[in-house]
């Protein structure tokens, strides 16, 4: 068999050489960032005590339509011979050393790589506090490439300004022997395998993946990305340019590049990946959401015999180019925000799935371009669908498997607004029928993670609902925006304050006080003002000292889903009904989105619940009826309190040698500094193992025993 590759030697001098020419360059079938800036010291440390540090790997190749060059373009003066298929990472490093140049690093930012020598202690190092402060350092060791004998003489010169150091013949050669060293590193020597002019491309492309999927596992886009490397460059540039310039406004790209720069792909939501971008592209010009079946379509791979097919590949990259185009489209990206803004979702951290935005965004091109959907119809429909698979998970777990099943839908349809209006239309309904609003969100909602779908929906749907902020006249919308910079803006309120229900009613599991259902939209100032007292003391008092006229405040408490009653209502209770009201507000938002005209009855939510807790009985009557015996003790719900009170025949409360006539005057003779007494006690029934909240035992149904006669009620 015919030998594909020969073995040559190369000087570091010659590699820098070359690249500065442009004889060597870089085929884009490598992500272009360079190691951390410890592993390009590593790398010097090893090549200066002469160890090896492995080889690279070239192709004999004229062709510079799929070459990209490293560092200045500007300064390459030849046709490229040597295309680099491995080694990519070590010679840029090398490169940037030895020329002082900056790179892009893996977050897009530019950085000259800098590493420090000590020629005394021979040890290279990144630059920190200690080397930058200290004369026995070499600050940068492109300053002994550039010219040894000038770097010896500063480096000798500032040594002999402290004097703890003592100069002979012996030092002076110690430390020309060191930095000579440093700048022999040019001539430092590396193996490449040089693959042969006539290999293919195709094959070029496997020996890279074979070569770098060692010890590593490629993603499918990985692969993909390799082959448009290969056979479309510039797409594949394409997609690392929107990637890079999505974590960067224009003006902070435009400086980073020092060039003008109109527009990026920017956005509160994510920082784009090559291969996050690529997999819209996909969808939309292959019709397909699983990347190996895209793969292996694209290299033109019959399924049945396996052989590759020239003619296929062509029409696939054909297919793909205009998916990729339309994915790119500023215009149509620009657009697809609204969307996401529509439904409700504002930021990053409102988002639990990126792979959703990915394939809602794939199916609103589709729908804008295809389907010639009109725009406004549109960013209604793709609103509802997004907002409906967010709170649903329908493209977590098996997303290719589920995103392929929508995309099949589209196939073989009239290329009309209404048809693909009512393939949507029919899939919301299917994924939200009205039992699951009523069942499964509400069991949903039944959580202390903020980051719940269930929950995230709440927010978005208050969002689209313009509510109040609780307690304050400021929109949630408003403060929820990737654009506002504050200090201390808005935070989940526990409307059950956590101190209260630890310390007060003795609830200690962290889950359960920290139930989103128990969490309400306040601003920061409101929420220290609340501190921890009990909802039936700062509730009131708030509700006063905001001035808030009564039309508002019952929009507030309907938008906030506060049951009827809720402040004296026990902490459970208040949880089950709750839920069901913030489940009935995510609807009434989704609805909206519907219909942009569509008032929200919000009206019937606060009274749709248990049964308001009015007319409650007092605590005599409670003795009077039995729920709590004569005789029964008392004991406060904050477990380090050991006081023990008794119940009197008529009902009043004996706390050590006092006499109190209620629960709160009780509180207040055992020095408790709380706004209600209900709160405090729990009395200790015959019969039970646990202690019970007084104000739980008020709740509960009080059976009149004048209508009990001996065969019972």
């Amino acid at each position: 068999m015919t030998a594909r590759f020969s073995y040559h030697p190369w000087t570091v001098e010659e590699l820098v050489s070359g690249v500065d020419k442009g004889t060597i360059r870089l085929p884009d079938i490598q992500r272009p960032f360079v190691w951390p800036n410890s592993k390009v010291r590593d790398l010097v440390d090893s090549m200066y005590r002469g160890y090896p540090v492995g080889e690279l790997m070239f192709w004999q190749n004229q062709d510079t339509t799929h070459t990209k060059a490293i560092g200045d373009d500007s300064a390459k003066t030849q046709q490229a011979s040597l295309q680099v298929v491995d080694g990519q990472q070590r010679l840029t490093s090398l490169y940037a050393v030895v020329k002082g140049l900056r790179v892009w690093r893996n977050d897009y930012t530019r950085e000259q790589v800098i590493i420090a020598f000590n020629p005394l202690t021979k040890r290279f190092e990144v630059p920190n506090a200690a080397t930058k402060h200290s004369v026995e350092w070499i600050a940068d060791i492109t300053s002994v490439f550039a010219s040894a004998f000038d770097a010896e003489d500063k480096y000798i010169e500032e040594l002999r300004k402290d004097p703890k150091y003592q100069f002979d013949r012996s030092l002076k050669r110690r430390i020309r022997t060191a930095i000579a060293n440093v700048e022999a590193l040019k001539r430092y020597e590396f193996t490449a395998v040089q693959i042969k002019e006539d290999v293919q491309r195709e094959t070029v492309a496997d020996i890279f993946v074979r070569i770098n999927s060692e010890g590593v596992t490629l993603s499918a886009a990985d692969f993909i990305l390799t082959w448009l490397s290969v056979f479309w460059e510039d797409g594949r540039a394409q997609l690392e340019t929107w990637s890079r310039n999505s974590r960067f406004t224009p003006a902070g790209l435009a400086t980073a590049l020092d060039e003008k720069v109109q527009w990026t792909a920017i956005n509160p939501y994510l920082k784009f990946e090559p291969g996050q971008i690529l997999r819209v592209a996909v969808a939309v010009g292959l019709r397909r959401a699983r990347l190996q079946d895209a793969y292996n379509y694209l290299r033109g791979r019959d399924p049945r015999t396996r052989s590759i097919h020239p003619e296929a590949r062509e029409k696939a990259l054909a297919e793909l180019q205009v998916g990729q185009e339309h994915a790119l489209r500023p215009l149509h990206w620009d657009e697809f925000l609204k969307v996401m803004e529509r439904a409700g979702f504002r930021t990053s951290e409102m988002v639990t799935s990126n792979i959703t935005i990915l394939y809602v965004y794939a199916l609103w091109i589709i729908g804008r371009v295809e389907f010639k959907v009109p725009i406004d119809e549109l960013r209604e429909l793709m609103a509802r669908w997004f907002f409906m698979a967010q709170i649903t998970g329908r493209y977590t777990g098996s997303a290719e498997t589920r995103m392929q099943q929508d995309l099949n839908r589209l196939d073989g349809l009239h290329k009309t607004p209404s048809e693909f209006a009512k393939v949507l239309n029919t899939q919301i309904d299917a994924a939200v029928p009205p039992d699951w609003w009523n069942v499964t969100l509400v069991n949903a909602l039944t959580t202390s993670s903020a980051a719940a779908p269930a929950y995230v929906a709440y927010i978005a749907a208050l969002n689209i609902l313009d509510a109040d902020v609780l307690l304050a006249t400021s929109k949630v919308k408003d403060w929820i925006n990737p654009n506002r910079r504050s200090v201390k803006g808005i935070e989940k309120h526990h409307l059950f304050p956590r101190d209260y229900l630890t310390s007060t009613l003795g609830i200690k599991d962290v889950k359960h006080v920290n139930q989103v259902a128990n969490y309400a939209m306040v601003e920061w100032s409101d929420n220290i003002d609340i501190s921890n007292e009990a909802p039936t003391t700062y509730w009131p008092a708030q509700v006063a000292k905001k001035k808030i006229e009564s039309a508002r405040l019952i929009r507030q408490e309907q938008w906030h889903a506060l049951p009827e009653g809720w402040t004296a209502m026990s902490y459970d209770e208040f949880l089950t009904a709750r839920r069901k009201i913030i489940a009935r507000v995510i609807r009434e938002g989704f609805l909206r989105l519907g219909d942009p005209n569509y008032e929200p009855d919000l009206g019937h939510l606060v009274a749709a619940q248990v049964t308001p807790l009015l007319g409650l009985p007092s605590f005599e009557e409670l003795v009077m009826a039995g729920v709590i015996p004569a005789g029964t003790i008392l004991t406060p719900l904050d477990p380090e309190r050991q006081t023990e009170a008794e119940v009197t025949e008529d009902g009043l409360i004996k706390v050590g040698e006092h006499i109190c006539e209620d629960l709160d005057r009780a509180a207040k003779e055992d020095g408790a500094d709380t706004g209600s007494g209900w709160d405090y006690w729990a009395a200790n029934l015959t019969g039970t193992t646990e202690p019970a909240p007084v104000a739980l035992l008020r709740t509960r149904p009080i059976i009149d025993s004048s209508h009990v006669g001996d065969d019972g009620p």
